[in-house]
């Protein structure tokens, strides 16, 4: 009985140690990070905002562009910083994520990820980012779209 518990024991161990490791951490909020390589290939155009409120009174910041492949391979997953710039000299507020593109407009606008329609080499699309918190010292322009994640096939 007690080599029994002692192996149960054992196993517990090894199985918390196991589900307890985590991939690397992410860089600190906040942090710029590079451009993806393949970036250059995908160009962004068009860009559009617009803001809503629900009635429960929280406010959805929308970003709205079109963004074409001009590269060689099918990209499948794209991750996009958008930086929102201040006047007050604050650090600018960094919110991280994927870009999705827009697939259907009627009877509303819906998207879907990258990955559900991959963008093949000379494909286009529009595509939505959405916000909930944008920054209250938000200078209001047109923040800077960065892409720093590519996946491709």
């Amino acid at each position: 009985a007690v080599v029994i518990a002692a192996v149960a024991v054992v196993i517990l161990v090894a199985a918390l140690v196991v589900l307890g490791r985590r991939g690397p951490a992410g860089p600190p909020p906040n942090t710029l990070l590079p451009a993806a390589a393949y970036a250059a290939n995908l160009p962004v155009s068009n860009l559009q905002m617009s803001e809503s409120t629900s009635m429960s009174g929280g406010k959805q910041t929308y970003i709205e562009g079109h963004i074409a492949n001009h590269g060689t391979k099918t990209v499948t997953g794209i991750t996009v910083q958008v930086v929102f710039a201040n006047d007050l000299h604050n650090a600018p507020q960094i919110e991280t994520g994927p870009l999705n593109l827009i697939y259907m407009r009627e009877p509303y606008l819906d998207t879907r990820p990258v990955s559900a329609s991959p963008l093949a080499p000379g494909a286009e699309s529009d595509f939505r980012l959405i916000f909930d918190d944008v920054s209250d010292n938000w200078n209001q322009q047109l923040p800077q779209i960065r892409i720093v994640t590519v996946e491709t096939r």
